[in-house]
């Protein structure tokens, strides 16, 4: 008879792995490294998850999901068919764009551009941030040792936003809403990083600083909108 694995066990193991994911890396992190995380054997580890594989996913699809998590019917999680890990992040990319107010404006030839409307998007794309920061961190952390996940999260995740701002801001800029800068681009790249570094990252800063969240999101809004506000 197959024993019984504790409700707790499923939450347990998903906020393990993804911590050691995020604080090892894709290639370096291996099931023991979790089991001990966990508390327990390598051989109870797999009572619940077929392989490191599986890990990566489930990590992937219950990152930010609310507490407490719900184990899948059956145990232990099989390993994911080759490239259901990547259709998965692709969904999520496509079914949650980092600012509806930004894909609606570039949807419309001639739209006006504003500073307003640009704090309107850098406040989407922050909240967008902050809802899935932690897969968020865990994909940016394990991307560079994963060959197609980089590909998808750099060229279709990351390089999409900076390439849609850069064509906001060059827009509202021809129209004078917005301050002239040298390379519209470069600007587009210091928001996003501006963004991701307070909403994802400063909450896995070793040295963190005390901050109110909603005063960090407002200030950084605030200085990054002046900062191209046409004067």
């Amino acid at each position: 008879m197959a024993r019984a694995v504790p409700p707790q066990r499923f939450q347990d193991l998903v906020d393990a792995a993804t911590a050691v994911f995020i604080a090892q890396g894709y290639r370096r992190t291996q099931m023991a490294d979790v089991a001990e995380a966990m508390g327990i054997a390598k051989g109870t580890l797999y009572l619940t998850v077929a392989s490191k594989e599986a890990l990566f996913d489930i990590a992937l699809r219950h990152a930010d999901a609310p507490r407490p998590l719900a184990a899948p019917p059956k145990l232990p999680v099989p390993t994911p068919a080759p490239g259901r890990t990547l259709e998965y992040i692709r969904d999520r990319l496509a079914g949650e764009p980092g600012s509806v107010t930004l894909r609606q404006a570039l949807a419309r030839d001639g739209a006006v551009a504003s500073s307003e409307a640009l704090r309107r998007i850098l406040r989407e794309v922050y909240e967008a941030m902050a809802r899935n920061r932690t897969g968020i961190k865990l994909v940016d952390r394990c991307a560079a040792e994963y060959p197609e996940l980089a590909a998808l999260w750099f060229r279709e995740g990351r390089a999409a936003l900076l390439g849609d701002l850069t064509r906001y801001l060059e827009r509202g800029i021809r129209q004078g809403a917005l301050r002239s800068v040298p390379d519209a681009r470069v600007a587009a790249r210091m928001m996003i990083e501006t963004l991701v570094f307070w909403a994802v990252h400063r909450h896995w800063d070793p040295a963190p600083q005390t901050v109110d969240s909603r005063a960090a999101e407002d200030t950084v809004i605030q200085m990054l909108v002046g900062a191209l506000r046409a004067r």
